[in-house]
């Protein structure tokens, strides 16, 4: 069974998931001028937090997760909430091109750093998106791997500055970045913080 896929049970019980992604919603609003008429989709959207605290600001959102059991989650949680605006589809990016309808917002949290080919999952970042569109990324400063730990294969978080430039290499205009959270867990029997940012982009 994949990582995600034994993690989504317990998912919602963790406070600081629910305040992270409303630190990240918060900074979205400040970011980008987010309209009611905005069709979105969140890539990697694990049970949906984020989307559902968006949802009273966007017209329609696609919840876009590759972990069966995330998806299976999140159905749920939108069949018991009866929000008309949210759906939600088990897609990996990673691995093939998505050619469905296009967003006028994309966003991502926490996603980022596991994937392998970053400069391909932007390019398909920029396909997706509608001209004049926003990509909205939250994820880690460069960290010393103490996030995941030694057996982590991906990314030890991001240098903003090379993140940027991938993104205006790809076609983003107006890219900048802000903290927006520090995730505060213990390391060695220590609290360590770990910033997160936001980064937001126009095509």
């Amino acid at each position: 069974m994949k990582e995600f896929d034994l993690k989504a049970a317990g998912w919602d019980s963790n406070p600081m998931h629910t305040e992270r992604s409303e630190a990240v919603a918060a900074k979205m609003k400040e970011m980008i001028e987010i309209k009611p008429v905005m069709k979105a989709l969140e890539y990697g959207a694990g049970t949906g937090i984020t989307s559902f605290i968006l949802s009273d600001s966007l017209s329609d959102i696609l919840l876009m997760d590759d972990s069966a059991e995330m998806v299976k989650i999140t159905s749920g949680k939108i069949a018991l909430s009866e929000r008309k605006n949210l759906r939600v589809t088990q897609y990996n990016l990673s691995d093939k091109e998505y050619t469905g309808e296009k967003f006028d917002l994309l966003y991502t949290q926490m996603v980022l750093h596991h994937v392998d080919d970053i400069d391909d999952i932007i390019v398909k970042f920029h396909r997706m998106l509608n001209d004049g569109g926003s990509l909205a990324i939250a994820d880690l400063y460069e960290e010393d791997g103490s996030f995941h730990g030694d057996d982590f294969t991906g990314h030890k978080g991001f240098k903003t500055a090379e993140l940027k430039k991938v993104l205006e290499r790809t076609g983003f205009r107006n890219v900048r970045e802000e903290e927006c959270y520090v995730i505060k867990k213990e390391v060695d029997g220590k609290p360590k913080p770990y910033p997160v940012f936001l980064m937001t982009g126009e095509k």
